[in-house]
């Protein structure tokens, strides 16, 4: 199929990602966001290998490793601060790192600048409010009044997804896993060269984004989902560092910023069944919603938006692009959720413990082959 007009819902990585893949294939693309002010939280995001090559194909790559900072390795730890295991990775090619760190709003940036710049129209402030499937396009009304007929929709809203809501009510809904996560930005020590992984029923990592910063991400069993005031919400998260490893109880004493803290309950959801109905398909956290045990999430909706490109390519119908785009990703994704839900399970009892260098190893392993 070529020359299509195409609506994506959502703004965020997946969305802004479909927009770069199917504008590079001459498809006529338009992005709405609801958030007017298209804002992401300070914190960062941890790419692996398979993102870089990801970048690549999208034609980003330079962007990406100008806008974070590469590293090579996993450092595994036990709760009380003894390191187990160093793990390579997988660079996709010489002089690649294996992985990245990068802030959010500078991957943010990078994606809407291109996006835009590729000649994707971006709505902000607007959300689609019915969805009609003809048959032959799809006729959109907007929050602002306003309508579109589109030959195909892509659904890229997130683990709350309302297109999902809209085109299959009866998909299973997001569940809370029982832990929560935490983020807060540090200045990067010189030493810090790979991810920093802590096990633990109080999980931690600490991730270089720049040459000056890292990130801290801190998993806590969080029983009956509770809700935090940002008034207060440092101290909340210096007292769930109180039994971790010297070294965090140290860096802990830095969490002094409230409007600092990032503090997210960790839902998970993965579709078994079909990942679209008629024109209308869904990609990333609308269909696979991970918890960041493995640090894939981001990637799975990249390597989504490039499967669903490639595969409209070649298709003659949007049904026949979609069902093999699923195939295609459902293994793969299959693997992120479960085994990161394993992870996460393990840490707080309600699962036998997960080996992470083990778990590790066998993403590496998994999502260095090719999509």
């Amino acid at each position: 199929m070529n020359n299509l007009n195409v609506l994506v819902i959502g703004g965020g990585i997946g969305g802004l990602t479909s927009a770069i893949a199917l504008r590079k294939a001459d498809h006529t693309v338009t992005v709405i966001e609801r958030d007017p002010n298209w804002a992401v939280y300070g914190v960062g995001i941890i790419q692996q290998s398979n993102v870089l090559s990801a970048a690549k194909e999208l034609g980003i790559l330079e962007g990406y490793l100008a806008a974070g900072v590469g590293f090579d390795a996993v450092e595994i730890y036990l709760p009380n601060g003894d390191k187990i295991a160093r793990i390579p990775g997988h660079p996709v090619a010489p002089g690649l790192p294996a992985n990245m760190g990068i802030g959010r709003p500078a991957l943010h940036k990078l994606l809407g600048d291109t996006a835009i710049a590729a000649g994707a129209q971006i709505r902000l402030g607007v959300t689609a409010t019915a969805i009609e499937d003809t048959g032959d396009a799809v006729n959109v009304t907007f929050s602002d009044g306003s309508t579109g007929c589109y030959d195909i929709v892509v659904g890229a809203d997130g683990v709350f997804s309302a297109t999902r809501q809209a085109i299959l009510p009866d998909a299973p809904k997001p569940q809370f896993t029982g832990q929560s996560v935490w983020r807060y930005n540090f200045k990067r020590p010189a030493d810090l060269d790979a991810l920093h992984v802590y096990n633990g029923p109080t999980g931690v990592g600490l991730v270089p984004i720049s040459e000056d910063l890292m990130y801290m991400y801190v998993t806590t069993p969080e029983p009956g989902n509770p809700w935090y005031d940002t008034a207060g919400i440092a101290a909340k998260m210096r007292e769930k560092l109180a039994n971790t490893a010297p070294a965090i109880q140290a860096l802990a004493e830095q969490i002094t910023d409230d409007a600092g803290v990032v503090y997210r309950p960790l839902e998970g959801m993965m579709l078994y069944g079909d990942w679209h109905k008629g024109r209308v398909v869904l990609l990333g956290d609308a269909v696979h919603a991970t918890t960041p045990h493995l640090g894939q999430g981001a990637g799975m909706a990249i390597e989504d938006s490039i499967v669903l490109a490639d595969e409209i390519a070649k298709a003659a119908t949007p049904q026949e692009a979609f069902a093999a785009y699923r195939n295609r990703r459902f293994e793969r994704c299959r693997f992120i959720v479960e085994k990161s839900l394993e992870i996460c399970h393990g840490q707080i009892g309600k699962g036998p413990p997960v080996d992470n260098a083990k778990a590790t190893a066998e993403m590496f392993a998994i999502v260095s082959q090719p999509i």
